[in-house]
């Protein structure tokens, strides 16, 4: 039984990783600037795997950048939001991707809402790729 009011039920924490570990890693990449451009109004962050695979432009596809791409992915979450029930924390997110010069190809990615971090509880969104949590 837990006698001391300030120890944890779940015991001494043996590991953590913080967000802001994984942005330093690269882990993780803040896109919080355009998220508000866009009108979130919450912390974004896309993982590694989504900005590697859909934001940064594979050599040799024309007609593409960065910004746009990131541009893509930010308002497609907003509307995800928008259209999510409330209180849903995790929400699909679709939308068409060049990522060579063909047509562009559908992608679902996951957006979540969570804490910006271990020890700071305000809501921020991280979208990922389906199979990464």
């Amino acid at each position: 039984m837990n006698t001391n009011q300030n120890e944890s039920p779940f015991g001494e924490v043996i590991y953590s990783y913080t967000r802001k570990q994984a942005i330093a890693d690269g882990v993780q990449v803040e896109v919080t600037k355009t998220a508000q451009e866009a009108g979130i109004k919450f912390p974004m962050f896309l993982t590694r795997a989504v900005f590697d695979a859909f934001v940064a432009v594979p050599d040799g596809v024309t007609g593409q950048d960065e910004a746009g791409r990131l541009w893509d992915i930010v308002w497609m979450t907003r509307f995800g939001i928008l259209r999510a029930s409330p209180g849903c924390d995790r929400i699909p997110v679709a939308l068409y991707v060049r990522n060579d010069n063909r047509a562009a190809r559908l992608v679902k990615l996951i957006a979540t809402c969570g804490p910006l971090d271990m020890d700071d509880p305000q809501p921020a969104i991280t979208v990922m790729m389906p199979d990464e949590d």
